[in-house]
């Protein structure tokens, strides 16, 4: 896709910022230690988005992180969960899943390989603050789950 006007290419299909460098380094050293099992014990387990109804992968989704500083949360703490919307989009062997929260003011991507199994290892930026980027690494457990940790907590999606 390219950019409106420049001679931008843009690899994600949401026509925002790219993720920078979702094959890094960084994401590699995360991936090669995280582990999301899928099982019934996880936290993200529980049914706690509303149902929407859409394709199988792609289409409308609920997400929530927990674990990061969000400034529009007073005395934010590892376990408060920012609860949003997202969208999954697939191209290829990418999954990119655009979600916000802050009821909508606060938006972040992730890039991700789809992996054997159906894990999934990426990057994660913030779109309304580019300077934050974070590995992610998650797990798509079935579709109406998909399981996702980052260095410093949580990054869940459910229907």
């Amino acid at each position: 896709m390219t950019q409106q006007g420049t001679r931008i290419i843009i690899r994600n299909p949401f026509g925002t910022a790219d993720v920078p460098a979702p094959d890094g380094s960084d994401v590699t050293a995360f991936a090669a230690t995280a582990t999301l099992a899928g099982g019934a014990d996880d936290v993200n387990a529980s049914a706690w988005a509303a149902e929407l109804h859409s394709d199988p992968l792609e289409g409308a989704w609920s997400s929530r992180w927990n674990g990061g500083a969000d400034p529009t949360i007073a005395g934010d703490a590892p376990e408060k969960w920012k609860q949003g919307r997202a969208e999954v989009r697939v191209n290829g062997d990418r999954l990119y899943l655009r979600f916000d929260w802050d009821g909508g003011r606060r938006h972040g991507l992730i890039e991700a390989v789809c992996e054997d199994g159906g894990r999934l290892v990426g990057k994660y930026i913030n779109l309304t603050d580019p300077g934050i980027q974070r590995p992610w690494v998650g797990r798509i457990v079935d579709l109406t789950r998909i399981d996702g940790c980052f260095p410093h907590g949580r990054l869940d999606f459910r229907r």
